[in-house]
């Protein structure tokens, strides 16, 4: 079965976007996975087609109406209620690598990209939806979040990207930082490569990663290393620096 993504937009034109290319584009050629756009302006009800008014209250800036993003939502899971509804805000639950794969292991996801100052939470919570922030910053919509949302659900199908193994030794899938590259030339700019990466010794170089690993996500990213040891119990080796 096709895994199947729907975004519901103001701005269809800005689909698929950079996803039209790459593995993205290719796998979207290939039919590994399929993208439509829903036009929230064409659920209005009015001839101006509004989809948006002022916020109870009071306070700057608009709110999209209730009634439109309803309708549209209905019109989404009419073709796949199965499919869960993702709202994309700054409010919403980091996008971490585990809701990525939850999201794969589905059949596809309904993308409600937001504008204006958000949209009116009781179609919100009636229509159960998922509330997900790419990162603690505000964008001008949700459709570059939705783009980012689905460029890391995409790569993750079965076919897209060439060895398995290049998903399973990312940044997140273990719960560190991903290791750093090296390739030719063995020397630039006054600058070698680790030694033990050209030794042809594999679980030497295993060890060098891992423990690269651990250093950069331990210095980096404090919040990943400690929730890492929380999850094992403990530190998972001795080793926490690059030798």
């Amino acid at each position: 079965m096709t895994w199947k993504a729907t975004a519901l937009t103001l701005f269809p034109e800005m689909f698929p976007g950079s996803l039209g290319l790459s593995l993205a584009g290719r796998a979207l050629r290939e039919g590994r996975w399929s993208l439509d756009t829903l036009d929230i302006r064409s659920f209005a009800h009015d001839r101006h087609r509004t989809v948006d008014d002022t916020p109870f209250g009071g306070g700057a800036g608009m709110v999209m109406r209730p009634d439109v993003i309803d309708a549209a939502c209905a019109a989404a899971q009419a073709e796949g209620a199965e499919r869960p509804l993702v709202y994309l805000t700054p409010r919403g639950r980091p996008l971490q690598q585990s809701l990525v794969r939850d999201l794969v292991a589905g059949p596809g996801v309904i993308l409600l990209c937001g504008r204006y100052e958000g949209v009116d939470q009781r179609v919100i919570e009636s229509r159960g939806m998922i509330e997900v922030s790419i990162g603690d910053y505000v964008l001008s919509g949700g459709e570059p979040a939705a783009l980012v949302l689905l460029d890391a659900c995409v790569r993750l199908l079965p076919g897209v990207m060439g060895a398995v193994e290049s998903g399973e030794e990312e940044s997140f899938s273990t719960g560190l930082l991903e290791y750093p590259h090296y390739t030719r030339p063995a020397e630039w700019n006054g600058r070698a490569v680790p030694p033990v990466l050209l030794s042809g010794h594999h679980a030497e170089v295993a060890k060098w990663r891992r423990g690269a690993s651990e250093a950069i996500t331990r210095e980096r990213r404090p919040d990943l290393w400690a929730r890492f040891n929380e999850n094992k119990g403990g530190p998972a080796s001795a080793s926490t620096r690059p030798v």
